[in-house]
């Protein structure tokens, strides 16, 4: 069944105390209206100034799949139905947005994701790879917000990063905060790099860079900094190298506001992930508001057309 508890403190490890506010009976988590409703629900009984709202379950970002749809967020084992990436936004949009919001799910911290949810709320918490079966540590992630309830959502969303981080210290995790304001001045900065690669017309190193960049549980995920930062390297083109540039400094000195990583993602997990992949592009990748605004899918389908030469 589905149940609404009032969650509050005691001593007993063994099992849940807290009262429950509400029996639901059988609810599917894969429904995106009833992220609506229980958002509201909450927002009505439980007035506050601020909001983080949290997805948790398994996670996939954006993936190809056989039924060609937008893959996304909280799956339902039972139904088998999960909020697709568009439906994330809708869900934002009519609760009336938060100030931040939280994947507690593998793979989310993508521009794919992000962009669709990113006028309905100041900061969005995500981790590029898989999340350890743990997820958030609460015990850790509340206890300074119960401190300190006046903090701002900037400091609430490092401080959800920060007690991922700590508690998965000694394992390979990632996990960033993202301003999502922040984006207006990406896509235009983005969308120069992708002119710029289309003119040099190196794919071949384009192709070499992506290969050999930052992957993670799905393959076709790519963190855009170190992508970015080895075609750089190898491009003979002074306009890509530039372009090229200018992207990776504001996505980690803008965009990626805080960034925490641990085990063989130090240094090479830089907060965002994108999507490079090696075969044929998914058509339903171009319904997706990042697709819409930026160049990406047709770098994405530039650099995997064979030319003449067969590169």
């Amino acid at each position: 069944g589905t149940r609404r508890y009032l969650v509050q403190k005691d001593d007993n490890f063994s099992a849940v105390t807290s009262p429950v506010v509400q029996d639901l009976g059988k609810v599917d988590m894969g429904d995106y209206k009833n992220v609506i409703d229980f958002a509201n629900w909450a927002k009505t009984n439980y007035p506050a100034k601020k909001y983080m709202l949290i997805l948790w379950n398994h996670g996939a970002g954006w993936v190809k799949s056989r039924a060609a749809e937008t893959k996304g967020i909280s799956y339902d084992d039972e139904t088998g139905h999960h909020l697709n990436t568009p439906q994330m936004g809708l869900v934002l949009k009519e609760i009336g947005g938060v100030d931040v919001y939280g994947s507690d799910a593998c793979l989310m911290q993508m521009p794919e994701v992000d962009y669709e949810i990113k006028d309905y709320t100041q900061y969005i918490v995500g981790s590029e790879e898989t999340e350890p079966g743990d997820g958030y540590t609460y015990n850790t992630f509340l206890g300074p917000i119960i401190a300190n309830p006046a903090m701002t959502a900037e400091e609430l969303g490092k401080q959800a990063v920060n007690a991922y981080a700590d508690h998965y210290a000694g394992q390979s995790a990632t996990q960033s905060l993202l301003k999502p304001s922040a984006f207006d001045g990406f896509v235009p900065l983005v969308n120069d790099f992708v002119a710029a690669a289309i003119s040099a017309n190196e794919k071949t190193l384009v192709k070499s860079a992506r290969d050999k960049a930052q992957k993670y549980a799905y393959a076709d995920n790519k963190d855009m900094y170190d992508f970015l930062k080895l075609y750089e390297e190898s491009s003979a083109s002074q306009d890509v190298k530039a372009k090229s540039a200018r992207v990776r400094e504001y996505l980690s000195g803008t965009l990626v506001v805080h960034n925490r990583t641990s085990g063989k993602y130090a240094g090479k997990s830089m907060g965002l992930a994108v999507y490079l992949p090696s075969s044929a592009l998914n058509g339903a990748y171009n319904e997706l508001a990042w697709s819409k605004v930026t160049q990406w899918d047709e770098f994405i389908s530039w650099y995997l057309t064979k030319d003449e030469a067969g590169s």
